[in-house]
């Protein structure tokens, strides 16, 4: 009976182990899992910091070129300003716009526009133009039309 006693306590023993290292063996693999994920985020995260950081650093040194060129730029505005202000001005009345001969041209062109405005005022107009009929149609009367061209 201590055999067969020895054996069952064997069998069940064995069974504890197998039914334990099976849920222990699952909950490893998960564990290995998990810290296969923690450090692939854990580099990937690094990854992300160092890029972060290169942008970072890369728009400064742009933003510090904007500001170099700016700046360059206000001094060659201010240099065109001074030489502007020291040049001399060009005598306007001593350079005319337009020719002799055109402005004579011009002259004779406005007397004579103003010659026809004061015959136009002298005539008196008492006919229609021609493009007006002398009798009226009806069109735009309120009465009713008869409709001609019915089908």
């Amino acid at each position: 009976m201590d055999v067969v006693l020895a054996i069952i306590l064997l069998l069940v023993g064995a069974a504890i182990g197998f039914v334990t290292s099976r849920f222990l063996s699952a909950s490893v693999k998960d564990n290995q899992k998990l810290s296969e994920q923690v450090d692939h985020s854990e580099a990937t995260l690094a990854q992300y910091k160092l890029d972060v950081a290169e942008h970072l650093d890369d728009s400064a040194k742009l933003l510090e070129q904007m500001n170099n060129t700016c700046q360059n730029a206000m001094k060659q505005m201010e240099k065109s300003t001074q030489l502007l202000q020291q040049a001399t001005p060009i005598e306007i009345d001593g350079m005319p716009f337009f020719s002799k001969e055109t402005q004579e041209q011009l002259a004779q062109t406005v007397s004579l526009r103003h010659n026809r405005n004061e015959r136009n005022d002298d005539l008196v107009i008492t006919e229609p133009p021609l493009d007006y009929s002398d009798k009226p149609s009806g069109l735009f009367n309120d009465k009713k039309q008869s409709v001609t061209n019915v089908d």
